[in-house]
Parts: C-alpha cells; sequence; structure tokens
C-alpha cells in the first residue's frame, strides 16, 4: 500500500488528502514491513495520541479459504491480546476490518529489536538475559493462561525499551487452545527458525512450544547468533530436528535453563515455575558451598538499558513481522560479553534443596589422558564397580536387575561428528553437567526404586585424545552416571525406563 503524502496531522484533524483508518486513525508514515503486513505510525485523533497499525496481508497465492481461516484467528487472538494485562506483552487497542484489508491498532513502542540490538552490539551479558527471560516468560504465562500460544516468539518480535522493559509483540497470529476451527489451515504459521521440534513433525503448537521458542531466543541473546538458522529453510528444519546447539558463553543457572527450554521432548522440557527457580540463581549468583567452584562469576547487574541511537528520531514501532525496514540507523555501541560455560549446580540446587553437595556433581574424563581409561557402557548399562580414577569400563557391564555400583541413565552428544572444534575441557564438561543434572531431576531417575532414596550422579566426559580423533565415530558423546553416595549398591535399576 502507498502512503499519499501530506502535513503532520495533530489531534485537532486531519490534512486533506491523508488516510483515515475506521475514522479515527490518521496514517502518517510507514515504519516497516515484513512477510505479514506492514506496519505504519498513525495518530488516533479520538485520543491524541500515536499508535502502530499493523495491516495484515498473506502472500498472493494463499487460497480464498486459507485466508478466511487466517483472518479469523487474527481477529480472535487480537481480541485475545487486548485482554492481557502483562508489562511484557504490548497493549492491542482496536482491531479493525475495512475496504477488505484487515488493521491491528496497538501501543506504539519506540525502542529497537532485541534482533537490531544483537547485530549492532553483539551477544548480551547473561545478566540483561536473565532479565529478558524474566520478563517474556511473564508474558508467556500471562497467553498462555489466557487460553494463547504465542507461535512466533523470535528477536524480530521482542522490543528493548530505554527504561528496562521487554515488550512481546505480534499476538496477531497466537492460535487459541479452546477453537479447533482455527487449525485446519495447512499454512506453517511462525518462524521455522524459532519453531519447536514437534511443530516440525506436524504437531499442534502448544505452550511448551513457546518455551522451547523462548529458550532459542535466550540463546540468540547471549550467544549472538540463532541456534538452528541454516542457508535453506529445510536445512533449519533438520538442524532443529537433529542437532544440538552447544553454548560457549552462558554459564551456570542460565545455560541450564537454556538447554532445558530446547529438550526436543515437550514433556522433558523445563516448565515456567522451574525456570523462575533457576532465574533466582541467576540473579542471587551461585549457591556457597564445596562446589561453588563450578558455578563460575555470576554478574549483579539487574536492567538492561541499550543506549540512545544518536541523531534518532524514532526507532521501530511495536507489531512488525519478518525482517523490519527502519528508517532510521541504529548505532548502538556495546561490549561483548564472553564468559565459559560451567553448568551443573543450578538444576540439582533449584529441584532438590536439601540434597548434599558434596554429592551433587561428580567429573570424569575418559580415554587416553583422562581420568578413566576407558567408558563404554551405555544408556541403561551398569557396573559393579564404582567410577574411580584409572579405572576402566568395558561394553559388557552387568545385569542391572541385580547389585550394582554404577548405572548410566543418560547421554549425549553436543556435536555433531562433522563439526572439527578445538577441544575445552572446561566447556564439555560443563555441557555435560547441565544435562545430567537436568535429566537426574525428571522422572527418569526414580529414588523410591533405591532402599533409602539417597542417589547421587556423575558426568563422564570424553578427553582431548578421544575428542580429536577422527576415527572414533562417537567421539563426542557424554553419559550421566548415577549412583549411591554412601558406596552401596543399587540392588536393581532405579530408571523408569531403559533400553539396551
Amino acid at each position: 500500500m502507498t502512503q499519499e503524502q501530506g502535513p503532520a496531522v495533530t489531534q485537532h484533524g486531519r490534512q486533506p488528502g491523508q488516510r483515515v483508518v475506521a475514522g479515527r486513525y490518521v496514517v502518517q508514515s510507514e515504519l516497516g514491513r515484513g512477510g505479514m503486513g506492514v506496519v505504519w505510525l498513525a495518530e488516533d485523533r479520538m485520543i491524541g495520541r500515536q499508535v502502530a497499525i499493523k495491516e495484515l496481508h498473506l502472500p498472493d497465492g494463499v487460497p480464498h479459504a486459507e485466508r478466511k481461516v487466517f483472518e479469523e484467528r487474527v481477529l480472535r487472538e487480537a481480541r485475545t491480546a487486548g485482554r492481557l494485562n502483562d508489562p511484557a506483552v504490548v497493549t492491542v487497542y482496536d482491531v479493525v476490518q475495512e475496504a477488505g484489508a484487515t488493521y491491528i491498532v496497538m501501543e506504539l513502542i519506540q525502542a529497537p529489536t532485541l534482533s537490531d540490538v544483537v547485530k549492532e552490539r553483539g551477544p548480551l551479558p547473561q545478566d540483561q538475559v536473565a532479565v529478558l527471560a524474566e520478563q517474556l516468560l511473564s508474558a508467556l504465562e500471562a497467553a498462555h493462561q489466557a487460553g494463547i500460544v504465542h507461535r512466533d516468539v523470535k528477536p524480530s518480535n521482542i522490543m528493548l525499551a530505554r527504561n528496562g522493559r521487554v515488550k512481546l509483540t505480534d499476538f496477531g497470529i497466537a492460535q487459541s487452545l479452546d477453537d479447533p476451527r482455527l487449525t485446519s489451515s495447512g499454512m506453517l504459521i511462525g518462524s521455522p527458525t524459532y519453531m519447536a521440534p514437534e511443530r516440525i513433525r506436524g504437531e499442534e503448537a502448544q505452550g511448551s512450544s513457546d518455551l522451547w521458542a523462548l529458550g532459542a531466543v535466550l540463546f540468540f541473546a547471549v550467544e549472538g547468533y540463532s541456534p538452528f538458522e541454516r542457508t535453506t529453510t529445510a536445512a533449519t528444519m533438520h538442524a532443529i530436528l537433529a542437532e544440538v546447539p552447544y553454548l560457549t558463553r552462558a554459564q551456570g543457572a542460565l545455560a541450564s535453563i537454556i538447554t532445558g527450554l530446547m529438550n526436543g521432548t515437550p514433556q522433558g522440557r523445563l516448565t515456567g515455575p522451574q525456570v523462575r527457580s533457576l532465574l533466582g540463581h541467576v540473579r542471587n549468583g551461585p549457591p556457597s558451598g564445596p562446589v561453588a567452584a563450578h558455578s563460575g562469576p555470576v554478574p549483579t547487574q539487574t536492567h538492561y538499558i541499550p543506549p540512545t541511537p544518536p541523531n534518532a528520531t524514532h526507532l521501530v514501532a511495536a507489531g512488525q513481522g519478518g525482517r523490519v525496514r527502519t528508517k532510521t540507523a541504529l548505532v548502538i555501541a556495546g561490549v561483548l560479553a564472553v564468559v565459559g560455560l560451567v553448568a551443573g549446580i543450578f538444576l540439582r540446587e533449584a529441584f532438590i534443596p536439601s540434597a548434599d553437595a558434596e554429592n551433587v556433581v561428580q567429573t570424569y574424563s575418559y580415554g587416553p589422558g583422562g581420568d578413566l581409561t576407558e567408558f563404554e557402557l551405555r544408556e541403561g548399562y551398569c557396573s559393579n564397580n564404582p567410577l574411580q580414577m584409572n579405572a576402566g569400563y568395558s561394553s559388557s557391564g552387568s545385569d542391572c536387575d541385580k547389585p550394582h555400583k554404577i548405572e548410566v541413565f543418560g547421554s549425549f552428544s553436543p556435536l555433531s561428528t562433522s563439526y572439527d572444534l578445538t577441544y575445552n575441557g572446561d566447556r564439555v564438561k560443563g555441557a555435560a553437567e547441565g544435562f545430567c543434572t537436568w535429566l537426574f531431576n525428571t522422572e527418569r531417575v526414580d529414588p523410591t526404586k533405591h532402599a533409602d532414596g539417597k542417589l547421587a550422579f556423575a558426568v563422564v566426559y570424553p578427553s582431548q585424545a578421544v575428542w580429536e580423533d577422527d576415527d572414533i565415530s562417537n567421539r563426542y558423546e557424554t553419559f550421566c552416571v548415577v549412583y549411591d553416595p554412601s558406596g552401596a549398591f543399587l540392588t536393581k535399576t532405579v530408571l523408569t525406563k531403559y533400553s539396551k
């Protein structure tokens, strides 16, 4: 749509030739456009305030039936979003259908997007990312309680205001949970780069899908790039389904939050209350005790205030979709947060506060030059020998339904074998600690199956020699091992499910 030119408009009226939507919103200029519509700066002459108006449109070639479903969804969800009451949700003032077009009138936010800030400034410090996470979580919880799934949580839909507030916008394509008529369209709604794996597999979006996207957004904020963005849509979707992103800057509780949110299984994903519990550790710093050395430094700043761009008259309006063309260049200075990944204690502290800190995490490297000469046990396998320095564990193992000292309850590879990255033992160990800590606190391990219910776990990760050996197919694999901290035998398996 082409904007008609004319002098500036005040609350007293409009100049001849200017567009007016619904008899009250005087269009002033274009703020941006994306795949789902155009965002206009307008003035509500009834109240005398500036607003952002998103004029929605679909790409050419979308069948009429799908357009009708989309329009019905937009109207329903925009009305519902208008009833959301959370500081982190962009307020929807009005929804208008006029002359065959649909408009959403919303709060004007004069702020850059998270995408803009990271591209200009680089990765954000993890304390600022924690503040971002807390406010976005609040917005999503408000939406989910109202029966709305956002479905397009991504950096370009997140506005960062100078007062430290975060605003989540573009609820216009959100899906109501209680109306199956609005799920019949075959359109791909949402950005594939931040789309949860279950949605790619054809499942309906749920609240947990938004939480997965939140994890991917936090990864982008702290690492400086999207964890799954590839050169083609097909490659991006394959990465989401098959690859595990590797954190290098996040640490401690924040690393545990991101990895826990991006769990590929919705049932195993962190919930909102669990994320809030972990965010307390980011704000307050690591717990004291024998394992505090594993936690690393945690900054204490609690508010993110982006610097003011020089010579800027306005930035970006709320409600843009896709890549936005801004009229004012953003010049945002900042510093690059470079921190190591050290995770492990925080998830256990969040779920089992009374645990004996000395037995929370033990770590062993395996292979040449490592703490263990070899470790060939796989998930669901056991050994009669405890974990100890310079010992070796063959693939035969022992029967887990008979007394045993250790049991492997999980394993994962932080990288595809196609990667060839320099070995960093602390970061490899940190990634493994974060994963094993989360998995230990799921239903995967059942303490009631052990006599006194007291269990601890250890992390077994590859040595540098194993990591760099191209002839080993699983050279990046790490393992999670459960045992009795007193040294007693486990009389039977303590796993809810296992297979050999």
